[in-house]
């Protein structure tokens, strides 16, 4: 689900950044403001064309997308930081040392011979 709710994210992305550079901006159509508009019924924009009213479905999408992901994303259980991995495995050790008998000390390979003929 989340793999699946990533793909579509990235796809509306690219349909998004389509959309918008598809359109002309504001600016394009300022001599239609000072008059000669044949469409001053709807102001010097006009009404909205199929690229705007797709922009507001697919920016829509992108900011459902966005919520959903960040639901998932906190739901997954995983370590960030460093200090998120250093609580983890400390929790992760402290049931293993309760359960099992503390390791036996190493044995020794010097003799007693050898540290007291050492000269000091």
């Amino acid at each position: 689900m989340y793999i699946f709710l990533i793909v579509v994210h990235v796809m509306v992305c690219f349909l998004m950044v389509g959309a918008i550079l598809l359109q002309s901006g504001k600016g394009a159509e300022i001599g239609a403001s000072f008059g000669g508009s044949s469409q001053t019924v709807f102001g010097s924009r006009g009404p909205a064309n199929f690229l705007s009213k797709f922009t507001v479905v697919v920016a829509a999408i992108f900011m459902l997308t966005s919520l959903g992901l960040a639901i998932l994303a906190k739901e997954r259980a995983f370590s960030s930081t460093v200090i998120d991995l250093n609580k983890k495995e400390s929790s992760q050790t402290a049931p293993e040392s309760t359960t099992t008998s503390p390791p036996a000390p190493p044995a020794e390979s010097h003799s007693p011979s050898d540290s007291s003929s050492s000269g000091h």
